[in-house]
């Protein structure tokens, strides 16, 4: 009986070795599928992304060849109608603006509105 038992002892000690063999080697291709689905995965987002600036770039070939090849200019080219009429008390019209001249119109306004000022006439192009 006690054979009996020590080879009972010996089949599921063998079997236990066995088994976490298998389980070694089961998380060792796991750890390899993991590796190929993150690659096809990126695969995927790489192929996506390329569409998308494939897609982009056809637009913007066509919106050139709609501009004639002129770039559209986003800046805006005329002046709010408070800063002309505060401008022509000073005897600045239109046209370029001489910056001495601006700077004296602009002296009674605070820091930020001078600012402000000059930036609304710097994307009208009335100053350089």
């Amino acid at each position: 009986m006690e054979n009996d038992n020590h080879q009972i002892m010996e089949r599921l000690e063998t079997a236990t070795n066995l088994l976490e063999r298998t389980v070694a080697l089961l998380e060792t291709r796991q750890g390899e599928v993991d590796k190929i689905s993150a690659m096809v995965e990126q695969t995927r987002r790489e192929a996506e992304l390329a569409d998308k600036l494939a897609a982009a770039e056809h637009e913007i070939a066509e919106l050139r060849a709609g501009a004639g090849g002129v770039p559209p200019n986003p800046l805006r080219r005329t002046v709010p109608a408070s800063t002309s009429e505060m401008l022509a008390k000073h005897g600045i019209g239109d046209g370029p603006v001489d910056v001495q001249t601006l700077d004296a119109a602009l002296a009674g306004l605070s820091l930020e509105q001078r600012i402000a000022v000059k930036t609304q006439l710097l994307r009208a192009g009335a100053i350089a």
